[in-house]
């Protein structure tokens, strides 16, 4: 069936094409604002778990996963069946928030996942994005404390939207836009190797948790006390950078004591991405507000907030959008979250990111140039650097976004699809499918330092 619906509906228009012809017509067919034809050109013409096969017939180990998005990979069989079970029963496709017995049982279950089995909770369905889920979580806030301030951190990632983009810390997208949301501080994160007090390690840490708490306290800080504190327990496109644990369980502490909304976003860290099934359980902490994307959806879009339900001040239809009501969605999202659950892949995940970040240090003794490894789970960064150049006071060499480059180029050419990340895009990433083999594992290795030697990378 799979193969007579490919040649129905793709053979008589993709005769004698190949890459270069697709991404021409791309070019001409779309905006400027394309992002990933530009690092990795291909037209992909089938998936399947961890492996893309292009219109050329050329395979290639997806270690980007729809940005995290594809936690059982692509076309999984059980993902295929659950949406094959939605088109053959009847339901509609699109409901708004009108409920469905398939709404109730993926809320039943996704609720029962959140701290506590969810009894404190309760589910907000939001427009796709998790832009919009950040957008009604800010929003909320403010409604329930009456206060128009939120404290981001540097490095963060929360989305494109406007009131999203004004808590993101890359500057590039705001550039020509003026009118960022008002009251928005940015605060120093903890950063494993590059401290941004000058000083790293375990007095970095305590040099964050203290500016933190003495900002909030200092009645001459020249901040208004915020409505919320928004952050990321493992940075993603601010490259691979994880909370301390002793840093968010301060952070926590002090916002309670001051009435003030703590939003965690796990977008792209959740659902067994990081060895837990939210990145916050890490620290032991319960968020007030928890965004949720990408793999909610198990691929399909679909965005969702948990509120404790003391901060449940909405009036009905105060944050709406049409397409909240995605029931493909849901199924898909049921079916993955009930197989990373019941066959326990946080724990499979947490066992393969410990023995993936062991085999990159060993490689890193051999190739320098990666200054530095970090993340949790199936969510590593490597970040690159100039180690022939002089080291700064905390023995951390300059970082190098354009090795950084051209090792992702060499990565695609070798077969292997990485994402970048970090300041200056110094960071390659790593988010592939939570069911990648070590087997796999082994072959990313494999592609991943022949990359290097074709990057001019020369081993020590």
């Amino acid at each position: 069936m799979t193969d007579k619906v490919r040649i129905d509906t793709l053979e008589a228009n993709s005769a004698n094409r190949n890459n270069e012809t697709y991404l021409a017509r791309q070019a001409e067919f779309e905006s400027n604002v394309r992002s990933y034809p530009r690092k990795l050109p291909l037209a992909i013409a089938q998936a399947q778990g961890v492996w893309i096969t292009d219109v050329e017939n050329k395979q290639y180990l997806d270690c980007l996963a729809g940005a995290g998005t594809l936690a059982l990979g692509h076309n999984h069989p059980d993902v295929l069946q659950s949406i094959q079970n939605v088109i053959t029963s009847g339901l509609p496709l699109h409901t708004l928030d009108l409920t469905t017995p398939l709404k109730d049982a993926f809320s039943e279950y996704l609720l029962a996942q959140l701290p506590g089995e969810g009894k404190e909770y309760c589910l907000q369905f939001t427009g796709p994005s998790g832009a919009d889920a950040v957008e009604a979580a800010l929003k909320l806030a403010k409604k329930v404390t009456g206060r128009a301030g939120v404290i981001s951190f540097s490095g963060g990632y929360h989305g494109m939207t406007h009131g999203a983009l004004s808590v993101t810390g890359n500057l590039s997208p705001k550039e020509a836009v003026d009118g960022m949301m008002p009251e928005v501080q940015f605060m120093p994160y903890p950063h494993l190797y590059r401290c941004p007090f000058g000083i790293g390690g375990e007095a970095g840490v305590k040099a964050a948790t203290y500016y933190f708490e003495n900002l909030i306290n200092d009645v001459e800080s020249g901040v208004r006390k915020p409505a919320a504190v928004i952050l990321e327990a493992v940075q993603g496109e601010g490259g691979v950078n994880p909370a301390p644990v002793e840093w968010l369980q301060r952070i926590r502490k002090v916002t309670q004591e001051h009435g003030i909304l703590l939003i965690i976003d796990e977008v792209q860290a959740g659902f067994a991405r990081t060895g837990k099934f939210f990145a916050f359980e890490h620290a032991g902490i319960q968020p007030d507000i928890i965004v949720m994307s990408k793999a909610v959806g198990g691929g399909l879009p679909l965005a969702v907030l948990g509120i404790k339900k003391q901060f449940d001040a909405w009036s009905p239809g105060h944050h709406t959008g049409t397409f909240r009501g995605n029931q493909l969605a849901m199924a898909t999202g049921l079916t993955t979250l009930k197989l990373l659950k019941e066959q326990n892949i946080a724990g499979k995940v947490a066992e393969q990111g410990e023995w993936l970040k062991g085999k990159l240090a060993d490689l890193q003794k051999r190739f320098p140039v990666m200054g530095h490894i970090r993340g949790l789970g199936l969510m590593i960064g490597i970040e690159f650097v100039k180690p022939n150049e002089a080291q700064d006071h905390m023995g951390c060499y300059p970082a190098d976004g354009d090795l950084s480059a051209l090792v992702q180029k060499k990565c695609f050419e070798a077969g292997l699809i990485l994402e970048r990340g970090g300041r200056g895009g110094c960071v390659l990433r790593l988010l592939p499918s939570l069911l990648i083999t070590n087997e796999e594992l082994n072959i990313f290795l494999d592609k991943f330092e022949q990359a290097l030697i074709a990057a001019g990378v020369k081993p020590v």
